[in-house]
């Protein structure tokens, strides 16, 4: 007997579901990653830093392998969601993370929707109200189906390459400074610290964070006998996200190379127009839509996944609370016509919360509840890479707090 609720509760899967659970996870925490402020906020990065960008991406990507390795090894082995360790280790943590994680993923999908939006207005010049609704709708159908999570999984991976295979071909035709970016990496001319920080709270920050361990969960993917399968992908997951970042980076890098200068209202839209045109516009769309739906279904499948230990009614009908949060989070988009810049500044802030607090939960864990993890040594090398991604944690924490006393000006 176990207290555990999941969406799909099967036996250990067979061999071929197995691969296709763990490809699933994998992608849902790397697309969860890749939404309309990734796109954005890459594109910004690139035009501010030039090449030396390259040595941001590469130290960001580095700690978010340190915090993912942890994260799902810990939610992995012992087989519950962070949620659920955080009540079993601070009483009422795991309602508190609940909360934090829930409201931001709200706010913050509320900006999805808005980037869907965006794509189809790109792609096909649809209103974007029309195109918040529509992509709405195309979410809940996902969650409607009668395998849900094998549907979701699916998606994710396709939208996932597809999203990669396009920035590529944009990536070649800008034909970026491959060499200036290489050296940069390496040796940068400019380290901007602020920026690091900022790319992996986008990365590993809130939701994100729980995303793709979730998902293991719910497949059945747990215990010690599978830590081989859970650590390879979660660095897969990071590197699916960093091979995107750093896709986009080059292929703005040419564009910025080259002379041209990006809108400011749209710098992303801007970047794929000077690079390939009316086509390079319309890839834009596809991307950013193709973006923003994936992070819309992960934001709304993270969030709910820390409800589901609270209430057997919501295990039970998880799926259409999974439609209720998609359908609120459309109503308020469509309420206000564009995205609450505020309420996203608050949400940041929390999400900065959420990652240092969840973080020490489940060190804590690793380092002092065996009986939570089935007996399993927790090794000493992750568990110091663990404690130093949560101590730079604590500084993300506090610059996202710091845009609090702004919210009211």
């Amino acid at each position: 007997m176990t207290d555990q609720t999941t969406l799909d509760k099967p036996p250990p899967p067979p061999a071929a579901s197995r691969r296709g659970a763990l490809l699933g996870a994998m992608f849902l925490m790397a697309t969860s990653a890749i939404g309309p402020g990734f796109i954005t906020q890459t594109t910004v990065f690139t035009a501010k830093l030039g090449a030396a960008f390259a040595f941001a991406i590469l130290v960001s990507v580095l700690i978010d392998i340190a915090i993912q390795l942890n994260v799902w090894r810990v939610v992995g082995v012992s087989g519950r969601r962070a949620q659920d360790l955080g009540n079993r280790v601070v009483p009422g943590g795991g309602y508190a993370l609940a909360a934090l994680d829930v409201f931001g993923g709200l706010v913050f999908n509320i900006g999805n929707v808005a980037g869907c939006a965006l794509g189809l207005n790109a792609l096909f010049g649809l209103e974007v109200k029309v195109g918040g609704a529509v992509s709405a709708l195309v979410a809940i159908a996902i969650f409607l189906v009668r395998r849900a999570g094998a549907a979701m999984d699916r998606i994710v991976v396709v939208l996932g390459v597809l999203m990669i295979a396009m920035t590529l071909y944009v990536t070649v035709v800008s034909h970026p400074p491959f060499g200036d970016a290489l050296r940069e990496t390496v040796a940068p001319g400019t380290v901007d610290f602020l920026v690091i920080t900022t790319l992996v709270g986008g990365t590993v920050g809130g939701y994100i964070t729980y995303a793709g361990a979730h998902r293991m969960v719910d497949s059945g993917l747990t215990g010690p006998e599978n830590i081989a399968g859970i650590t390879r992908s979660s660095i897969t997951g990071i590197i699916v996200t960093a091979v995107m970042r750093a896709l986009l980076f080059l292929a703005v890098l040419g564009v910025v190379a080259g002379g041209a200068k990006l809108a400011a209202g749209n710098p992303a839209a801007s970047a794929f127009e000077h690079a390939a045109g009316e086509g390079g516009l319309r890839l834009f769309g596809l991307i950013m839509w193709s973006a923003a739906i994936t992070s819309v279904i992960g934001a709304s499948y993270t969030s709910v996944s820390f409800l589901i230990d609270f209430s057997s009614w919501i295990a039970r009908y998880r799926n259409q609370v999974v439609v209720a949060f998609i359908l609120v989070s459309t109503v308020i988009y469509l309420s206000i016509g564009t995205t609450p810049a505020k309420l996203l500044v608050l949400a940041g802030a929390l999400n900065g919360l959420i990652l240092p607090f969840g973080l020490a939960v489940l060190l804590w864990v690793a380092a002092r509840r065996r009986d939570l993890l089935h007996g399993y040594r927790y090794p000493a090398w992750l568990l110091a890479l663990g404690v130093g991604a949560w101590l730079l944690s604590l500084y993300l924490g506090w610059n996202a707090l710091s845009d609090l006393p702004d919210l009211w000006k």
